[in-house]
């Protein structure tokens, strides 16, 4: 990735430079191996055992899917039973996922909005709020992500929540120095060459994200009034969407440079009492 000078008029509109890099990598996405859509649409489910163990029993649960992406996680909860809105900030995403939705033959409900601005979208509350993998950091503020969580959760309903451990994201792409802060110091603005999911195909494309501490995490959800039932540090991906791995399981892979000596993932589960 190219480092580039931070404008403040990038960070103001953050949310359109964000969109057209989802949008552009949307399409590469949906056709990649990575993702594999042609297996998922014949009756595949996306979710890791990390989060399923968290999400339990679905059937008949309300669950409200934030930063859904395209939406094979969205339409994995679906095939377990729940009742499903996903929401997105890439238009192209959720045209993907409407498209997905069909040729699965599923019954989600889809929605292209802001994470921030989703009360203007929408106004119910859920069972569960569940958000997972490469998201927070798309978000400069996790206090009102935070209210926005706890806005959609009915009264003891769960919040779900699966990411990349921040320990990560203090490396450079080739984990071989520390480059950014683990604290939300500053915003990052970058210019990207190819995407996690095909890393050799031709997109360029700038985005603006933020690094977040477990501390910023957990207050923030404190803050609200959830109680946070559950925590755990994990010394693997599920996913090889970085450099430099080595798979060490089905669906397991760890950084070569550093086994198992960090951890790669987090989990967390909370209540709203």
């Amino acid at each position: 990735m190219l480092k580039i000078v931070l404008r403040m008029k990038e960070v103001e509109n953050y949310i359109e430079i964000n969109r057209r890099t989802w949008n552009e990598k949307t399409a590469v996405h949906f056709d990649s191996e990575f993702y594999n859509v042609k297996e998922f649409i014949v009756g595949g489910n996306s979710l890791n055992s990390i989060e399923l163990d968290l999400l339990g029993d679905l059937s008949n649960k309300k669950i409200l899917h934030l930063q859904c992406h395209f939406g094979q996680d969205t339409i994995s909860l679906s095939r377990m039973g729940a009742n499903v809105t996903g929401v997105d900030l890439s238009d192209k995403a959720i045209e993907k996922a409407n498209e997905l939705n069909e040729l699965c033959g599923e019954n989600v409900r889809f929605i292209c909005s802001d994470v921030y601005e989703l009360e203007k979208h929408l106004d119910e509350q859920f069972d569960i709020v569940f958000t997972s993998y490469g998201t927070i950091g798309w978000l400069p503020d996790l206090n009102k992500w935070a209210k926005i969580i706890d806005r959609f959760l009915k009264p003891s309903g769960r919040f779900i929540f699966v990411e990349f451990h921040p320990v990560v994201w203090m490396f450079d792409d080739d984990f071989t120095e520390v480059k950014y802060h683990y604290f939300n110091v500053h915003p990052i603005i970058e210019i990207e060459e190819g995407t996690y999911a095909d890393k050799t195909a031709n997109l360029s494309e700038k985005y603006c994200c933020w690094n977040h501490s477990l501390a910023d995490v957990f207050q923030s959800i404190l803050k609200v009034g959830l109680t946070i039932e559950s925590f755990q540090e994990y010394d693997y991906s599920p996913y090889d969407c970085f450099n430099k791995t080595v798979k060490i399981d089905d669906k397991k892979y760890q950084l070569e440079p550093f086994e198992n000596k960090i951890p790669l993932v987090y989990s967390l589960s909370a209540t709203k009492v």
